[in-house]
C-alpha cells in the first residue's frame, strides 16, 4: 500500500462499526496520547455520538475531524483532526493517529499535507501548529516532513491517565 492509495474525508453515521472497530483493535496505541477519544468510542453506541458531536463541531467549526481511508476498501486508517482553533488569531492544531497496520508507511505525513492544504485554503487559517512528546519519533518526523518547525517546549502541556504531566514539543506551520 502507497499513500496514494489513501484520501481523507469527514466522519459520518455509516462510519460508526468501522470507526468503533478502528478504536478497539487500537486502543493499545491510542490509550496514552488520545484517552479522550478511547473513552468516547468504549462503546458502539458511544461511537455514534461521537460521530454526531464530530459532524456538529464541523457544522459550527469549531472542530474538523476527519477519517484517513484505504481508497480501495474505503477502510478507516486513522483519523486527523483540526482542533482548538482560535478563529480571531486564525490559528488551529493538527492531531492525527494512525492504525499500527498503516504506521511508517508515509500515509499520516499525506495525511497531513492534505489537512493542511484544508486548513489554509478553505478555512483560511493563517497558523497551524503541531504538538508531539519528544519521545513520539513518527509524530515529530511527521510534522518535519510537513515543514512544521519547531517553536519550544511547552512545560506541562499534556498529563497521561493517572500520570504525571508531559513537557510537549510544539512545531509551528506559518502561511
Amino acid at each position: 500500500m502507497t499513500k496514494q492509495n489513501f484520501f481523507i474525508n469527514p466522519l459520518n453515521a455509516a462510519d460508526a462499526n468501522q470507526l468503533y472497530q478502528f478504536i478497539a483493535e487500537n486502543k493499545e496505541r491510542l490509550h496514552y496520547y488520545f484517552p479522550k477519544t478511547l473513552s468516547e468510542n468504549e462503546t458502539l453506541e458511544k461511537t455514534k455520538a461521537y460521530i454526531d458531536l464530530k459532524s456538529n463541531e464541523m457544522l459550527q467549526k469549531t472542530n474538523f475531524t476527519f477519517a484517513i481511508r484505504n481508497k480501495n476498501n474505503n477502510e478507516i486508517a486513522g483519523l486527523i483532526i483540526i482542533k482548538k482553533i482560535d478563529w480571531t488569531r486564525s490559528q488551529g492544531e493538527i492531531a492525527y493517529c494512525i492504525g499500527s497496520q498503516f504506521e511508517g508507511k508515509g500515509i499520516t505525513s499525506f495525511a497531513v499535507a492534505e489537512i493542511t492544504k484544508f486548513a489554509l485554503q478553505e478555512l483560511n487559517l493563517k497558523t497551524l501548529q503541531i504538538i508531539a512528546h519528544k519521545t513520539n519519533l513518527g509524530s515529530v518526523k511527521v510534522a518535519l516532513n510537513n515543514n512544521f518547525i519547531w517553536q519550544k517546549t511547552l512545560q506541562n502541556e499534556f498529563t497521561p491517565t493517572n500520570e504525571a504531566p508531559l513537557d510537549m514539543e510544539l512545531y509551528q506551520l506559518t502561511n
